[in-house]
């Protein structure tokens, strides 16, 4: 019988969930005998190669392409898992929720005190940056949340694997807490 397969994403956040799921060390070895990685930089497959039970995503929506990359992901993904701050509530990048996009763009490029002969980027080929950072939930509908910045190992791990195996996790509060 074919192993379920995983896929991951990092949307507008800074790799650090990835780098969790890295961190749970020697089980990545027992994950990769429960699951066949697709489209992940874990593995670097840039293409989903079908349909998958489990995709991960870190980050939240920013700009155009992270809502296509989301959207392509539930289509493809049985069950999408939002990992971490940035994709649960936007994160550090929805600190420029509050202010105008236009002054976040000034500020960026053309006021800013490293600025020098700045301009504001307008290539045709760069994402539509959005009014705002959508967590993913607000963009598709997500089944589940694993919160924290970055995310526990041993969270990541427990979730997975009672997740693949059917069974309920087992998440005591030291895997959760914020203190």
């Amino acid at each position: 019988m074919a192993k379920p397969k995983i896929a991951t994403t990092s949307l507008a956040g800074c790799f650090g969930c990835h780098m969790s799921v890295l961190d749970i060390d020697e089980r990545i070895l027992k994950l990769a005998e429960l699951v066949d990685f697709d489209k992940s930089p874990i593995n670097d497959i840039k293409r989903f190669t079908g349909q998958c039970e489990v995709g991960l995503i870190e980050g939240g929506c920013a700009n155009a392409e992270n809502v296509e990359v989301l959207r392509y992901f539930r289509d493809h993904c049985k069950i999408l898992i939002s990992l971490g701050e940035c994709a649960i509530m936007g994160g550090l990048p929805a600190m420029r929720n509050g202010i105008p996009l236009k002054e976040c763009l000034q500020e960026a490029f053309l006021n800013g005190p490293s600025v020098v002969d700045g301009m504001i980027p307008n290539d045709p080929d760069l994402p539509l940056i959005l009014d705002k950072v959508y967590p993913c939930h607000e963009v598709v509908k997500i089944d589940y949340f694993l919160p924290g910045c970055p995310p526990n190992a041993d969270l990541i791990w427990e979730s997975l694997v009672a997740l693949l195996s059917g069974k309920e996790a087992d998440l005591p509060y030291e895997l959760i807490k914020y203190d």
